[in-house]
């Protein structure tokens, strides 16, 4: 790998992050000494869902289409989150107060089934309640990121069928997509793109994945990927903006010829993705994201001035 390798998720070194509190049931530690029981069925099985969020200033971008997919997820596995959505803003609240946060933050919101009696996999031997931890740091992405874009390498690792692991969990249970980072990784590239279980274009190990071609927007049709925030939220705006955008199946051989590429997720927005398998993507200007990035941000604005007032 070279120095310029990047992942989705690269962001600014802040000192302030060494000095975080991290919520954990209600109480609040210093980063060093938060912890969780060896036996927690997040720790021993991958037990358990997340959401990742950003704050500007002082609003919580997008919460009740994050809390939808989050208490969704969590009911369609039975997993008791113990609190209601008002319970999980009061804690997110309390934790951004602890640590001085009003923007440029990045939360990890995490539930597992919590601690078992025993060390094995039956959900019944969860008997304390569940466990929830937030973290959340000052984060903003790097400016190489869409200076430089992403490099992908499209990897054997697929996302799979819903009746194997419904790729639309956002659970703890990543080990399908560290597998494809790894190879992507070993192939000379920063992040996978996965394909669906039927050799079409999917997804990154890590974000959404778009291609834009003659003006025109595409992306999966979203059956085997996680169904983003900031991925229908493109799409939404692309809808309302005229921007022809369509959830299709296509190919490798439509991604590498496109005019664009790019990624979409909760920490990075939208960021450029400048090669695939070593082939380089479009001219380097990319007018369409510009387009979406424009109209992205100035929903944020809406979004922060509406639940400000």
């Amino acid at each position: 790998m070279t120095d310029t390798t990047h992942t989705t998720h690269d962001a600014d070194e802040d000192i302030r992050n060494q000095d975080i509190k991290i919520y954990i049931n209600g109480d609040l530690f210093h980063r060093d000494e938060a912890k969780v029981s060896v036996y927690d069925s997040g720790f021993m099985l991958g037990d358990g869902m997340w959401e990742g969020m950003r704050l500007y200033d002082g609003v919580w971008a997008f919460f009740d289409e994050h809390m939808d997919r989050f208490f969704g997820s969590c009911k369609a596995v039975s997993l008791d989150v113990g609190m209601d959505r008002a319970g999980i803003m009061e804690a997110l609240t309390k934790t951004a107060a602890a640590n001085g946060m009003t923007r440029d933050v990045h939360c990890r919101l995490m539930l597992t089934r919590g601690t078992k009696v025993k060390p094995f996999q039956h959900p019944s031997l969860s008997r304390s309640g569940p466990t929830l931890v937030i973290i959340m740091e000052h984060s903003k992405p790097v400016d190489s990121l869409h200076s430089a874009g992403i490099r992908l390498a499209s990897v054997p690792q697929v996302r799979g069928l819903p009746n194997s692991q419904d790729a639309k969990f956002n659970s703890h249970s990543k080990l399908n997509c560290v597998i494809a980072c790894l190879q992507a990784e070993q192939a000379g590239a920063d992040e996978g793109l996965m394909l669906d279980p039927h050799g079409f274009v999917n997804t990154t190990n890590a974000c959404n994945f778009f291609i834009v071609r003659k003006g025109e927007v595409w992306t999966s049709t979203g059956d085997y990927c996680m169904n983003g925030v900031t991925r229908q939220k493109v799409i939404d705006l692309c809808r309302a903006n005229d921007i022809p955008v369509y959830e299709k199946n296509y190919s490798l051989y439509e991604a590498y010829s496109a005019d664009e590429a790019f990624l979409t997720g909760t920490f990075g927005a939208q960021t450029p993705v400048a090669e695939i398998d070593g082939k380089k993507i479009g001219s380097g200007n990319r007018p369409v994201m510009a387009r979406i990035q424009k109209l992205y941000k100035e929903l944020i604005r809406e979004n922060v001035a509406e639940h400000q007032g």
